[in-house]
């Protein structure tokens, strides 16, 4: 299945039907007076996350979504029936921006959540409404009002605990098969990567998402390469996993030139922790291994790991390290909704005639 993390989709709620007019005729009743019904209320259209999704790609096929109208009003007193609704189904993570591309309406971060989108138009009102006193026979119906329609963008963020960023051909993909079951395309050649994948290790008993993007050269930030367009993958992440190639001339230059990307994208990535690991220890020697890591670790001041993930050497340090800050993250998430329970049960209830 090809991956898509954005698309652009028309939505329209359905117009509600036209009120009736009609009037009561039965013999022996005389003067039977109006009888039109209201008209329904257009369908409305919801956005729904769902748990088995991971791309956008159906929206490539479909990008308009109309609910159905409502049905108009009939004779003795009859209502009309509402239009139906429909229910667009994204991936956990999609955000719906507005046709601006800059106006957030919704995220969408949890499974079985809705939001509603456009509302339908309400029904107009039959002739039987408007009877009065002085207006006995009104021979006047309201319209169905229109629905809402809209341009919007859907824009995927997939949610994972880590993400692997560096230089094209630094390892990334090749650690992620090792550490999970995901089998992403390996090859010795620079953007191998085309777009982000996503695996499942286990650390201390516990699930780490892992997300694998493209990998990053200079002037990321200002869209040269691949990186760029799925930076805002790794958004979500509690921490970077920075591999670095250790077979490389100067690898302070190049974890310096990838860390510049990420502070110039946005703050959210510039303030997010990172682990920094030299790969590719297995093609050199412990004493050359061991100056470029005092180097990098004098350079910006951090401890740095070491690793190989083809020898398999080195890997479960760095996921116990990064692991740390998932799981204070974890916490961190847990006593926010803990308190916002809290804040709901002790508001005060609202009063009601039937307490």
């Amino acid at each position: 299945m090809k991956f898509l993390d954005q698309a652009k989709i028309f939505v329209k709620s359905g117009d509600g039907g036209a009120g009736c007019v009609s009037f009561r005729r039965e013999k022996y009743i005389e003067f039977g007076g109006p009888n039109g019904g209201d008209g329904g209320k257009g369908g409305s259209v919801w956005v729904e996350a769902v748990a088995n999704l991971n791309t956008l790609i159906d929206f490539r096929y479909q990008q308009h979504f109309k609910a159905q109208k409502g049905r108009n009003g009939m004779g003795s007193d009859k209502t009309g029936p509402k239009g139906e609704d429909i229910v667009i189904k994204v991936p956990i993570g999609t955000e719906i921006l507005a046709e601006d591309q800059q106006t957030l309406i919704v995220d969408m971060v949890t499974p079985g959540q809705r939001f509603l989108l456009a509302k339908g138009g309400d029904g107009g009102r039959g002739n039987a409404q408007f009877k009065s006193s002085t207006n006995q026979a009104p021979r006047y119906a309201e319209p169905g009002w229109p629905g809402q329609e809209l341009w919007v963008w859907l824009r995927l963020k997939v949610i994972a605990d880590v993400g692997l960023i560096g230089m094209p051909n630094a390892g990334k993909s090749t650690f992620l098969s090792v550490v999970t079951s995901a089998r992403p395309k390996i090859a010795d050649y620079p953007f191998t990567t085309l777009h982000p994948n996503l695996g499942v290790a286990w650390v201390d008993g516990y699930e780490m998402v892992i997300a694998d993007i493209p990998g990053l050269i200079e002037g990321a930030h200002e869209g040269v390469g691949l990186g760029d367009r799925f930076l805002k993958h790794v958004e979500r992440c509690s921490a970077f996993l920075h591999l670095v190639d250790a077979s490389s001339e100067d690898v302070v230059k190049i974890y310096k030139d990838i860390r510049k990307e990420l502070d110039l994208y946005n703050e959210i990535l510039k303030n997010k922790p990172e682990i920094i690991v030299l790969n590719k220890c297995d093609a050199l020697t412990d004493e050359e291994i061991g100056k470029k890591q005092k180097a990098l670790e004098k350079a910006i001041g951090k401890k740095v790991y070491v690793m190989s993930a083809v020898a398999k050497k080195g890997i479960f340090d760095c996921l116990i390290a990064v692991n740390a800050y998932i799981t204070r993250d974890r916490k961190k998430k847990e006593e926010n909704l803990s308190e916002e329970k809290n804040v709901a049960e002790e508001a005060p209830k609202m009063w009601s005639p039937l307490d």
